[in-house]
């Protein structure tokens, strides 16, 4: 059986929470760059690609962002995510409610292709994931790689999709889960269907107000999301 459906979840707020580890990675790389710590204060990072964070974080330093100084910040992030994931870290570090019941149960369906949508760049994606062993769920996915403009995530994760033989479907069969207005703003841009989770720095109310098409307080109701998707199976 072909999917019937591609289910595109985000990781930060939606699948996971790291302790902070990906903001104290970030600032790492770049001070190493911009010579002093907390270089990402006052950017704005919830729901955004790690490619247009870094842009901004230079161009308030009077820096540009080359490919070559994105490559090199990339590499320096990545290398001290490794180091910082496994810290207790601050504030939650855990698998959110309910997810890992629910990749299970769409691990296990063939009319459901599973993929990621998210701003990380692959290998934090992979780093983050691969600690709470979620990483083995998803075969596909678009990342902050491979475009600044988290809205044209969703083509990339289509196209990636047909490619690999995994689905070819219309946007109207791509759910988009993740936990701010970004992730709502990218699944309406191309018209997929818009499921907000509020597990992250969103309440249900703020995200009812982006005009999602399913908010949730958490998806810790299992059959309630299976609905989305033809129902349990």
């Amino acid at each position: 059986m072909s999917p019937n459906y591609l289910v595109l979840f985000d990781i930060d707020g939606t699948l996971v929470l790291t302790g902070r580890a990906g903001m104290r990675a970030m600032n790492r790389a770049c001070e190493e760059t911009v010579g002093h710590a907390n270089a990402l204060s006052g950017v704005a990072v919830a729901g955004r690609t790690d490619w247009i964070i870094l842009h901004d974080v230079m161009a308030s330093h009077g820096l540009s962002l080359d490919e070559a100084r994105l490559e090199e910040l990339r590499r320096l992030y990545v290398r001290h995510l490794a180091e910082e994931i496994v810290l207790p870290g601050e504030g939650v570090k855990d698998v959110m409610p309910g997810i890992r019941a629910l990749l299970e149960r769409l691990h296990g369906r063939a009319d459901v292709a599973l993929g990621l949508l998210t701003g990380n760049f692959e290998d934090g994606a992979r780093i983050k994931l691969e600690h709470f062993d979620l990483w083995k769920y998803f075969t596909v996915g678009a990342f902050g790689g491979d475009s600044p403009d988290r809205n044209a995530l969703v083509p990339v994760a289509l196209g990636r999709a047909r490619d690999r033989g995994i689905a070819d479907l219309p946007a109207s069969r791509v759910l988009v889960v993740g936990d701010t207005p970004h992730d709502v703003a990218c699944a309406h841009a191309v018209g997929a269907v818009a499921v907000a989770v509020a597990t992250g720095g969103y309440t249900v109310d703020q995200l009812r107000d982006t005009r999602a098409d399913y908010v949730f307080k958490d998806l810790s109701d299992i059959e309630k999301f299976l609905k989305l998707v033809g129902g349990s199976a």
